[in-house]
Parts: C-alpha cells; sequence; structure tokens
C-alpha cells in the first residue's frame, strides 16, 4: 500500500480530493470532492444506501435537517457533555486533546522499549480522565516532561473543557434564546422521527431507520487527510429491537457490515474488529470494524448496542412517548415499551479513503521495448468507478472523431462515459487507468468497415474485438451494482 502523502498527492492530480478554499491558502481539515472524486463518493453512498434499503425489507431511509431544536442535543447529551478536555502550548499558541497529547507520548515510550511505563501512563490518565480532575492531569503532562510538536517547550496552560458543536443563531436578533447547532450526528433526527416512520411506513419491530447526511465537530486535533474533518458525512442505521433481542441483532449486523465491506473489495487481513473494553454509560455492547490504513489500523466503522437510552432521554424531556406496541406476540407478553436501540455507523469519507488507499496500485512490469516500468492504476471495483467506459478514437481524423462520437452518445445514457480524443491511445489508455476507468473503447479504421471497435481492460490491460451492438450488454455486466450486491446474501 502507497503511503499517505502519495495518496492524498494522488487525490488532488486526478480530480479526487481538493484542499477547501485553497486559492486563500485553504481551511484546515476541510477538504474538497472534485469531479472524479464527487462521482465515487456518490456510488459508494449508493451501494451502501441499496444494502441497508433495498436488501433488508424491514430497513427504511429519511433525510433529516441539519438545523433541530436545541433541546434535542440537551435530551442527548451533547450540550453537556460533548466536550474533550484540551491544552494549549503557551509558546507555539498550539491546542491539543489532552488524550491524544499523551498517547503519543505512550507510543514513543513503547518504540522506546518501555511498554510497562506507557501502560501506566495511559491508566493513569484514563483514571484522571474519568474523574475530570483537570488538575492532576496538567501535572501528568509536566511529571512525564511532554513537550508540544512545534515549541519543544512544556510551557502548558491549565486544561479546560472544549465543546465540540459548533453553534449559530437562528432568526433576525442574535441572543441566546435563538441559539441553535450544526448536527454533530445524524443519529438524534433518526430517533426524533421514530414514531412518524413507525406509524406511516406501518413498521413492526424490529425494523431499521437509515440516513446519509452531513454532520459537523470543530475538531481540535483533525489529522490524515480526510480520515478526521469538521466537516465530514455519516451513513447510520438505528435498528429499533424489542429488549432482551439487542444481542442477537448486534451479532447479525456485525457479521452483515463486515461482509458489505469485503464486498467493497477491501480485503479481510485488512479489516478486524476492534471490541470496545470501555462503555458509554448507556451502551451494553460497542465495537469497531477497524482498516489498515497507511498510517495504520484505525475505525472505519462502528456497531453500538445503545439499550434504550436515545429514545428514553427524548421521551423524557419532550413528554411525548416514544414507544411501541407489540401485538405480534402471545396474549400474555403484549406490551408497551419503549425499543432498544442497535447502531451502525459509518463515515462515507473515510469509507471514499479507504477504498482510494486499496485501490492505489503500482504494478511491475516491461514495455514494448523491453524496458522495465512501472504501471500506476486504481484497481477500484467497477460498480464504484467514477468513469465506466471511455471512448476513444485512434486518430483525430479520416471519420474516427464522428464515429467515436455515435459510439459516446450510444453508452452515456446509460453509464457514465466519457469521450476522449486528445493526446495519443496510449496516453488516454494511462490517464483512464489514473482515475479507475475500469473499460476503454477505441474507434479505428476497422469500425468503419465492420462496426466492431476494440475494449481494452483496465486490469489486465487486455484489448478484445466486439461488435458495437454488443457494447451496452458488455459494460453493463462489467459495471453492474448486482456484482457487488449479489455477495451480501
Amino acid at each position: 500500500m502507497a503511503d499517505l502523502q502519495t495518496i492524498i498527492a494522488h487525490a488532488k492530480e486526478y480530480g479526487f480530493v481538493f484542499p477547501s478554499s485553497e486559492v486563500y491558502n485553504g481551511l484546515q481539515a476541510v477538504y474538497d470532492y472534485g469531479q472524479n472524486g464527487v462521482q465515487l463518493k456518490n456510488n459508494l453512498k449508493m451501494l451502501w444506501w441499496k444494502a441497508m434499503t433495498q436488501l433488508n425489507e424491514n430497513v427504511v431511509g429519511i433525510d433529516s435537517a441539519i438545523f433541530m431544536h436545541p433541546l434535542i442535543w440537551k435530551a442527548s447529551g451533547h450540550i453537556d457533555g460533548f466536550s474533550d478536555p484540551m491544552i494549549d502550548n503557551k509558546d507555539s499558541k498550539k491546542r491539543y486533546r489532552v488524550d491524544h497529547l499523551i498517547e503519543r507520548k505512550a507510543e514513543l515510550l513503547e518504540a522506546e522499549g518501555k511498554k510497562a511505563e506507557a501502560d501506566k501512563l495511559l491508566a493513569d490518565m484514563d483514571a484522571l480522565l474519568a474523574k475530570e480532575d483537570f488538575a492532576e492531569l496538567l501535572q501528568l503532562i509536566l511529571d512525564t516532561k511532554i513537550t508540544c510538536e512545534v515549541s519543544k517547550t512544556s510551557n502548558w496552560t491549565e486544561v479546560r473543557q472544549f465543546n465540540l458543536m459548533f453553534s449559530t443563531e437562528m432568526g433576525a436578533v442574535a441572543d441566546e434564546s435563538n441559539k441553535i447547532y450544526l448536527r454533530p450526528e445524524t443519529a438524534q433526527g433518526i430517533f426524533v422521527n421514530f414514531l412518524n416512520v413507525q406509524k406511516t411506513g406501518r413498521m413492526k419491530i424490529p425494523f431499521g431507520i437509515a440516513q446519509i447526511g452531513k454532520a459537523f465537530r470543530n475538531e481540535i486535533v483533525a489529522r490524515q487527510f480526510i480520515f478526521r474533518m469538521r466537516e465530514f458525512e455519516q451513513m447510520e442505521m438505528q435498528y429499533f429491537v424489542r429488549p432482551n433481542t439487542e444481542k442477537e441483532a448486534y451479532d447479525f449486523w456485525k457479521e452483515k457490515r463486515m461482509k458489505f465491506l469485503q464486498a467493497l473489495g477491501l480485503p479481510a487481513e485488512k479489516l478486524r474488529f476492534h471490541d470496545h473494553t470501555k462503555l458509554a454509560f448507556y451502551a451494553n455492547a460497542a465495537l469497531d470494524i477497524e482498516y489498515e490504513f497507511p498510517f495504520g489500523f484505525k475505525e472505519l466503522e462502528g456497531i453500538h448496542s445503545r439499550t434504550d437510552h436515545d429514545l428514553g432521554s427524548h421521551q423524557a424531556l419532550s413528554k411525548t412517548k416514544m414507544q411501541y406496541f407489540d401485538e405480534d406476540v402471545q396474549e400474555k407478553d403484549k406490551q408497551r415499551y419503549v425499543p432498544y436501540v442497535v447502531e451502525t455507523s459509518i463515515g462515507a469519507d473515510r469509507l471514499f479513503l479507504a477504498t482510494l488507499c486499496q485501490a492505489y496500485t503500482e504494478e511491475k512490469g516491461v514495455d514494448a521495448n523491453g524496458v522495465e516500468k512501472t504501471r500506476i492504476f486504481l484497481k477500484l471495483p467497477p460498480a464504484l468507478a467514477p468513469i465506466k467506459v471511455a471512448v476513444i478514437p485512434l486518430i483525430r481524423r479520416q471519420g474516427l472523431p464522428e464515429k467515436a462520437r455515435e459510439v459516446f452518445e450510444m453508452l452515456r445514457y446509460d453509464f457514465e462515459a466519457t469521450y476522449q480524443e486528445k493526446a495519443t491511445v496510449g496516453q488516454n489508455y494511462t490517464r483512464q487507468d489514473l482515475i479507475g476507468t475500469p473499460l476503454c473503447v477505441t474507434i479505428d479504421h476497422q469500425t468503419l468497415e465492420d462496426n466492431t471497435v476494440t475494449v481494452r481492460y483496465r486490469d489486465t490491460t487486455e484489448q478484445v474485438r466486439i461488435a458495437i451492438a454488443d457494447l451496452p450488454a458488455l459494460v453493463g455486466k462489467e459495471v453492474s451494482v448486482k456484482n457487488i450486491l449479489e455477495k451480501l446474501k
């Protein structure tokens, strides 16, 4: 796998991801998706949506608003508890999350062979964080001689809490009563719509509600390209179940989500389950599916058994009963209850990054002149590729561009297609390889004689001759979403 800097450079060079506001020297931890990136991301979201709502009869989707009533965030605990202990270095003015600062020191200690010392440092940190003993956290940082990576000094401020939510004002007058927040997660929009969806959809437990949407967190330590950003996109599904059945649902979705990631082309050896040893007070089980990025195994998707905390909290604050009456049980078991919830949550941006990292391929070979060379291409699953097929005339005269245009027009209404006549055929092949186009169609002089074309496959560079009339069927078979969805049976 290539290093992260190579992936970042490739993403910018070939229209996948750009630094946001780059002409004004950028905005830290904010990125824009380019012409190829937005298409790849949309394809990933579409496949997730189909896998959730189309392949599961009891899962439906919604799209809730980014702005929501501020009491929602009171009930969810975000106003009071969605904060991290922060510390500033007085010399560099750089701000750090305390746990990240101490964890980095522990990593350095372990690299020096001082694992016991590293483990004790992390244990001390966990104990102090649990007690919110900020004075002792500062003392721990000073005692272990943790320095700022910029100034190299230990001239620290006091540790204090920093809320991660972005706030704004709604209405003409900017006062505290009109203060609202950009949502830090999409899940709450599902919970407050539980009754609406259940009643209008005549949904019976167990059932799920899926959503794709933007979320916003004022991350202080945002790093590793699009892995951790301040504006990001989540793909979440909340699965509502009868109390005491959540363990079965948790195990079911745990395996199903791993299967989905593998179906997208992420290999089993680069994916792993990581069980949480410390659970949130409302959870009774939680794990991450981690992917081996160029910077190590990191969280890609979370599966959490959240009990009835979310619906129960909204019921208590809103005074609206978030209950379900179970009729499909024996008479003695019929009752009203607040459902338990199992959540699956994956970042669209992290999935995009994992897909890009996995697809980037460097393959050594020998050219026609016997010279060793390295071919670089994106080995994307064809259904995910931003462009599915490129149509290329052999030369830009003698009627070949006109014929190529006819072929392009035939394909473009069913597939993401591109027409390329600049540069040589070989250069166009290389360009399409670098953005992951699985098929190239070349129109040559023989095409004018017998209506056949050359189809070139990205992964193998194999070329075959077929009739133009057979092109739609061939392309459709190669790039079909069904090729991925069938793996989820």
